[in-house]
């Protein structure tokens, strides 16, 4: 595999065994930093469709969590394969579009005879995929934050979530944050599933801290004016606000709120607090931010998968350091490889019940999931954002102040998802 050598805040590489020709394969790579390797693989080849949003607002996370995948596929097939059988990683570009990543999914089953399906990075999003897998019977695992995917009306013994749901990051933050910084707690909220579910995380946390919600504010996707929204938060005078939004809308919002001296009136959390943002947004806008994450490079030091993920990340982007969905596109695909490998087939069944009975440990310590909505177990860290005085290099963003470690006590109950 090779990767531009650059900075991997734009998450670049230079080429990539990704698909085979076809038209839509094509309208990828026109579109993306993806070049096609045009080898076909053979007929016995493990195929993992990957639909993520190559472009878009969340296209810096979603090309770095093709190319982590890719690591996953390349590290399987160097190891031998399943007895000699190869892996192939198809990555489609579902433009952040429930629709098109339906469709592009439903080409990568009938057209590609996928085996497998991981990707997607929207809550929207990655219920249609979950909807075409399921009626298909093909496992599908979504690497993106979702509370909706493990509810009953959306989940199927098809369904895996690798990544960590909003009610498990906004639970850790706010029960670290509220007792620490006060009571009083404003919610700025991207208006989608991902945003009010993240509300929702947060606001259950507050309950055994007693909080008082003095403002909850609305925003469109992709909003770049935050001047009418601010305001009626700073009014409220809050002690902390929750920014629950992602990506640019994360970084514009905090760039916003900071030039409005906000930082300086009230404790700023995100949820998810992002490196590949933080990286592009700077130490001013995010220093003193406190946020969750599944995964920060700093935890080479203290876990052992961790460093080697790192590690081989590092060898192959000129010493740069993994981010944090980049992670989750590894464990998504790499899970699902070493599942395949346990059970000795590509058996879907076979596949699915591998998946449920075998722990694993790929880049941050012990992971399981729960049988009953295939939920990943996992710890959540969290991070407060350096500034740049306190940073050593360019990618020593932020301090891990705590872990909530993994434990199935603080998700939702099985039978509050309706699934007894």
């Amino acid at each position: 595999m090779t990767i531009k050598n650059e900075n991997m805040s734009s998450a670049g590489l230079s080429r990539r065994k990704i698909i085979k020709g076809a038209a839509a394969g094509a309208g990828v790579l026109a579109a993306s930093p993806f070049l096609l390797n045009i080898a076909g693989a053979a007929d016995d080849t493990i195929k993992i469709g990957f639909p993520v949003p190559l472009t878009g607002p969340y296209g810096s996370e979603a090309k770095e969590q093709a190319l982590c995948a890719q690591m996953a596929v390349d590290e399987f097939n160097a190891a031998g394969g399943l007895n000699g059988r190869m892996a192939e990683l198809l990555v489609r570009d579902d433009k952040l579009k429930s629709g098109e990543a339906a469709k592009r999914t439903q080409e990568l089953i009938e057209k590609d005879k996928v085996h497998f399906v991981a990707g997607s990075l929207s809550a929207s999003v990655q219920l249609a995929v979950n909807t075409i897998c399921a009626d298909r019977e093909i496992p599908y695992v979504s690497i993106s934050q979702s509370d909706a995917i493990n509810e009953a009306k959306n989940f199927t013994k098809y369904t895996f979530h690798e990544a960590m749901n909003p009610h498990m990051t906004a639970g850790a933050v706010g029960r670290y944050v509220f007792p620490k910084e006060g009571k009083r707690v404003a919610f700025l909220i991207a208006d989608y599933a991902y945003g009010h579910e993240m509300a929702r995380g947060f606001k259950e946390a507050g309950k055994a801290a007693g909080i008082e919600i003095v403002a909850e504010v609305s925003h469109p996707l992709a909003t770049k004016d935050y001047s009418t929204f601010l305001p009626r938060i700073q009014a409220a005078k809050p002690d902390v606000l929750c920014l629950c939004n992602f990506g640019y809308d994360q970084m514009n919002s905090l760039k916003q709120a900071t030039s409005f001296g906000m930082k300086d009136q009230m404790r700023m959390v995100a949820p998810a607090l992002l490196y590949n943002q933080r990286r592009a947004g700077g130490a001013a806008a995010y220093s003193n931010v406190i946020g969750g994450t599944n995964f920060y490079w700093g935890l080479e030091d203290s876990i052992p998968s961790a460093k080697k993920f790192v590690d081989a990340y590092r060898k192959l982007n000129a010493g740069a350091p993994p981010s944090d969905y980049g992670a989750y596109g590894y464990a998504g695909v790499g899970g699902l490889l070493a599942a395949v490998k346990a059970a000795g087939s590509t058996d879907a069944d076979a596949v699915i019940a591998a998946m449920e009975s075998t722990p694993y440990d790929l880049y941050k310590g012990e992971q399981h999931y729960r049988k009953c909505d295939h939920q990943s177990v996992q710890s959540v860290y969290i991070i407060e954002s350096k500034a740049e005085a306190d940073m050593a290099n360019e990618y020593d963003v932020f301090k891990i102040v705590a872990e909530d470690k993994a434990s199935e006590d603080v998700l939702r109950s099985c039978s509050a998802l309706g699934l007894g």
